[in-house]
This record gives structure tokens, C-alpha cells and sequence, in this order.
């Protein structure tokens, strides 16, 4: 193999070309185009090894668009295997509701969390659809009838045969959405780990498939009528060693490469999960996203940053910590203006990173402890607050976790009722408790709500009957305990209608 030119040479060539108004480039497009949708399932991919690898397809459409490394659950949620990791990209919900632990789809709630393509052709019957896979589960079981086309590809053609045959879709056809599944580089992964040249040389090979797809797009007749969001994941990774299924970050690591109008050439998004591609396939086909489909996803293009996101670029690296790589930054103190932590009452000593309500990461926070469920937080983006007594206990400490993080005063409407709402994950032992209180124009805090048993990762909603001449409310969020587990918050807000 010859060598490569720098991902950084390959980007800017990219990106100048997405600004002299290039055919990958996120330039504004008219309303009347036509909008379609390409999603590229690379299976067993990492994004870190893209970057090592001979790539220059996915490098451009990473410098025209958005590049957002994301992380997927671990047991007891579901395996880090590929039916749940291809249910939860193409239903738009994480394994609690889709409901696949394995690569056997038993007991699938599919029915009511149905494929997005099916989703698509319901909403509008007109649409073409069409899915197509080298791993056939995919296409026989996750997608269902309701899509014009279906297309398991033969095992002896594997990935050569799938590629060729969505190229001459996309030449001889008018999809609308389309979906194509390539599994090579898993299957490299497999054999010869992540860490090998083989696994480089499986990822240079899928992307001149995926440059030969989407130059089947632009070359359309109708390319420059056509409103296209294209959209590259993954739906696990692989150890160094090879092979997946279990908990390690590299397994967890997943990514979205997209490039769309309204996607800023080369940004670098973590606010991303793996659920938002069917959201965000749904919505560039203007397809409005129904409340009652229990969507976790939500589109890429609708990006809804919170609080405690803005603190990534403060994000400090380990102290106290041994597990957790001493280069990577992931924890703060330091709460987002209008916030703050209340440690009066809070024991003494322990490991540093845990005193205290911090403000975190999924890669920074998972790595403390393996398998005790911190995986499982699926539904908190980006920077998030957690109070962990068990890992601050790790070291030696005095009295007892009592930490209380307090929100900002948001203005209310008196005599009228208000939603708080929050993203939360809970684990529960011993003499622990969480506690949510809300006080309004300073007065005493009243608890809403009480945490002394375990709660998943969801989202939480609390109707607050504000007092008559209220102007402020303001929530706490106190975790007492000693050497116990932990509590997640995330995306707190307070509306009125």
C-alpha cells in the first residue's frame, strides 16, 4: 500500500472544496429540491482507525460535514454485538425498547418500534425505499416488509456484490431513502483484531466502496435537483485483539460521519448518539417526528445544546484516577454560569475527580469502574453531572457524600402550572437518597421528587404548581450517601406553555 497523504492535508482539500461549492459541500439549497437520504453502516468500524487508514472517501465527506464520535451501552442493557447496535441506528431507540439483546432478535418489540425506512413509508406511501445488506439479518428481520425493496446480499458477492448492486439502484432508480450495510471491516476485525494492517486495509477498501456510492449519487441526472443527507455509522467497535461483545471503550465506540445541507464542513459534534440517525433521516425527509413513537433519537440537524455542554472546553484530565488514560480530559468542578455546587455539607477527602457533584463525560466516567452499569447511561449527551459516592469512597474519607447541585433561577408565571424536566440515571445502596427540590423567588426548597431505588436511563417530567406572584424557580438536587452508587442529571429544564 502506498502511503497516504495526512488526514489534515486530505480535510483542508475537502473542505476547500465544499466552499468553492463542490458537490459534497453543505452549501444552501433550494426548497424545491427534492430531499433523499443515504445511510452507510460500515459494521465493526472505528472511527479512531479511520483516521490511521488509507481514506480519503470518508475523510471528504468528514471535512464537508460533521464528524461526531459517539458510545453505546454495555450488559446488563444489551451486548456491545450487531443486532443491537443495527436495531438501535435503524429504529431510533436505545436496546430497552427495541428490545434485541443479541444476534438472535428474540422478543424484538419491532412492531411498535418499527425500522425508519417503514416509519418513512407510512408517513408518505409515495416514497422509495430501498435496504440493502451483506449481513442478512439486517435486511430479513430489523427492516420490514413495508420497504419496496429488500436486497440480502448473496455471501459469495458479500460486500463487492452489495456495493455494485445499490450503485445501480442509485444510477437506474429513484430511491428516496436508502440504506446499505457493508461488512468487511468486522469481519477484518474479527480475524485479525483492530490493531492490524488487515483491519486498516478492510477500511480502505469500504471506503472506496463508499466512494464509489456516492459518486453514484452526485452522478444522477437529477443530482442538482436532489436535497441529500448522507449519513456513515458504525454499530460497535472492536478490541485491539479482535472481536466484541463486551464492555472495553473500544468495543462501546460508535460514530456519525454526515454531510447535508445545514452541516457545517468539518465540525465535530459530541452531542451525538447513535438513535439520531433514523431522527435525523425522518426529519430531512419531512417526516414530522410523532411523541407517541417513543423516539430516543433526535435529527442532527436540530442540535439542542444544554448547560452543561458548554463546559467541555474546560474539562481538566485525571488526578486521583488510575484507570483512565492520563491524557484525556472528562471532569470539572467548575459549574456553567448560572449554576452552582453546594458542598457545605460534604465529607472530607476521597478521590478527587468524585467530591462533590462533577460535571463529566461518557469516555471520561465509564472508565473509573467497568461493569458496574455507568455504560448504561445511555440517554445523557455530551457533558453531563453525576454525584458517584462509591468512586469517590475509592480513597480514604471523612463523613459522608452530601452534595447538592443547584440550577439557575428560571423565570415562571405565577398561579400557573410549569414542566421540570431532566434526563436522569439512578443506582441505588445503602443509606443513599436523591432528592429533587424546587423553591421559587428564594423561599424554602419543597422535594418533588424522591430517588432511594434504582431508575434507568430516562427522561423525567415534573409538573410544578408554581405559587400565585412567583417570578423564579429554581431546582436542586441533592445526593446523600456514603460508599454507595451513583446519580446522573443531565438537560434540566423548567417551561410553561
Amino acid at each position: 500500500m502506498s502511503p497516504h497523504p495526512s488526514r489534515r492535508t486530505l480535510l483542508v482539500s475537502a473542505a476547500a472544496l465544499a466552499v468553492s461549492g463542490g458537490p459534497l459541500g453543505a452549501v444552501a439549497r433550494a426548497a424545491t429540491r427534492t430531499p433523499k437520504v443515504l445511510v452507510i453502516g460500515l459494521d465493526g468500524c472505528l472511527l479512531s482507525r479511520i483516521e490511521d487508514a488509507v481514506a480519503p472517501n470518508l475523510d471528504a465527506l468528514a471535512a464537508a460535514g460533521l464528524t461526531a464520535p459517539s458510545s453505546i451501552y454495555a450488559n446488563p442493557l444489551a451486548p456491545t454485538l450487531s443486532g443491537p447496535g443495527w436495531s438501535t441506528v435503524i429504529t431510533g431507540v436505545w436496546p430497552d425498547k427495541h428490545n434485541v439483546k443479541d444476534n438472535a432478535f428474540t422478543g424484538n418489540r419491532f412492531t411498535q418500534y418499527p425500522d425508519f425506512l417503514t416509519r418513512a413509508e407510512t408517513a408518505k406511501p409515495a416514497l422509495s425505499t430501498y435496504a440493502i445488506a451483506s449481513w442478512a439479518p439486517i435486511t430479513d428481520t430489523v427492516f420490514s416488509a413495508a420497504v419496496d425493496t429488500r436486497v440480502s446480499t448473496p455471501s459469495a458477492e458479500y460486500d463487492t456484490g452489495t456495493t455494485s448492486r445499490v450503485v445501480a439502484r442509485l444510477r437506474d432508480g429513484d430511491p428516496d431513502a436508502v440504506f446499505v450495510q457493508l461488512d468487511g471491516i468486522d469481519h477484518a476485525g474479527h480475524g485479525y483484531g483492530a490493531a492490524s494492517q488487515q483491519y486498516l486495509d478492510a477500511i480502505h477498501t469500504a471506503d472506496a466502496q463508499v466512494g464509489r456510492i456516492v459518486a453514484a449519487v452526485e452522478a444522477r441526472s437529477t443530482y442538482a435537483t436532489e436535497d441529500w443527507l448522507i449519513m456513515v455509522t458504525a454499530d460497535h467497535g472492536h478490541t485491539d485483539a479482535g472481536g466484541h461483545g463486551g464492555s472495553t471503550s473500544q468495543e462501546r465506540q460508535t460514530f456519525l460521519i454526515a454531510t447535508g445541507a445545514g452541516l457545517a464542513a468539518g465540525s465535530v459534534r459530541h452531542d451525538v448518539k447513535m438513535p439520531d440517525v433514523a431522527a435525523s433521516a425522518l426529519a430531512h425527509l419531512g417526516i414530522a417526528l410523532d411523541p407517541a413513537w417513543d423516539l430516543d433519537g433526535r435529527p442532527v440537524q436540530q442540535p439542542a445544546p444544554d448547560d452543561f455542554d458548554a463546559l467541555r472546553g474546560r474539562l481538566l484530565t485525571r488526578v486521583d484516577e488510575t484507570g483512565i488514560a492520563a491524557g484525556l480530559t472528562g471532569f470539572t468542578h467548575t459549574p456553567p454560569p448560572g449554576w452552582s455546587v453546594d458542598n457545605s455539607a460534604m465529607g472530607g477527602g476521597g478521590v478527587t475527580e468524585w467530591r462533590g457533584w462533577s460535571f463529566t463525560t461518557d469516555e471520561f466516567w465509564t472508565q473509573t469502574q467497568r461493569d458496574q452499569n455507568r455504560e448504561c447511561n445511555v440517554r445523557a449527551r455530551n457533558v453531563f453531572a453525576v454525584a458517584d459516592g462509591d468512586e469517590w469512597s475509592d480513597r480514604a474519607v471523612s463523613g459522608t457524600f452530601d452534595s447538592t447541585l443547584v440550577g439557575p433561577a428560571w423565570k415562571v408565571t405565577g398561579g400557573r402550572t410549569a414542566t421540570l424536566a431532566y434526563t436522569t440515571f439512578y443506582r441505588q445502596d445503602g443509606t443513599q437518597k436523591g432528592e429533587v427540590q424546587v423553591s421559587y423567588d428564594g423561599g424554602t426548597p419543597v422535594t418533588v421528587r424522591t430517588y432511594t431505588a434504582d431508575v434507568p436511563s430516562r427522561t423525567e417530567t415534573v409538573t410544578l404548581q408554581v405559587p400565585a406572584g412567583a417570578t423564579t424557580a429554581r431546582v436542586r438536587f441533592r445526593y446523600t450517601g456514603g460508599n454507595d452508587w451513583y446519580w446522573v442529571i443531565d438537560a434540566v429544564k423548567i417551561t410553561q406553555s
